[in-house]
């Protein structure tokens, strides 16, 4: 593979918000709260008290095609960085990664990086969905997240 079709298997999308860090990540660990910022407009819903707080942990939530989804933590740091791995039910992750990356730009101000990593994708089915996936649809769901984040 080369490293320009590698790098397209990497999309991202970067902004800053008029808010602290740890109110918009509190958006963006509490899986209830996603269908309400997603850009993507794949997220139905998600039942309420699955709030992520460590490595390892596994959210579910409910896709608008009715699908439900083990979404499995791979990195976390409070604050800063979440990553999460989604799968079907009982299933191992096919190798796509979606990552929130947090850095302070000010007393209320905050540098959001949203990332969709598709490089160790597997699953043939899913490729098209992963090819759809552009860094204009990453930078809707920052775009929902800061005016939830910058209004409440």
């Amino acid at each position: 593979m080369t490293d320009h079709q590698e790098t397209a298997r990497v999309v991202s999308a970067t902004r800053d918000i008029a808010a602290p860090a740890d109110k918009i990540f509190e958006l963006i660990a509490d899986p209830a709260q996603q269908p309400r910022w997603d850009g993507n407009d794949n997220l139905a819903e998600a039942t309420a008290g699955q709030r992520v707080r460590a490595l390892g942990a596994v959210f579910t939530m409910t896709n608008t095609s009715g699908n439900v989804r083990e979404n499995h933590v791979v990195e976390y740091d409070e604050g800063r960085r979440l990553a999460w791995t989604p799968a079907e039910p009982g299933q191992p992750a096919p190798g796509h990664l979606w990552r929130w990356e947090l850095e302070p730009a000010g007393p209320a101000r905050t540098r959001v990086t949203h990332t969709y990593d598709w490089s160790r994708l597997t699953d043939e089915r899913r490729l098209d969905r992963a090819r759809s996936t552009t860094a204009d649809k990453l930078r809707a769901s920052l775009d929902r997240l800061a005016a939830l984040a910058e209004g409440e």
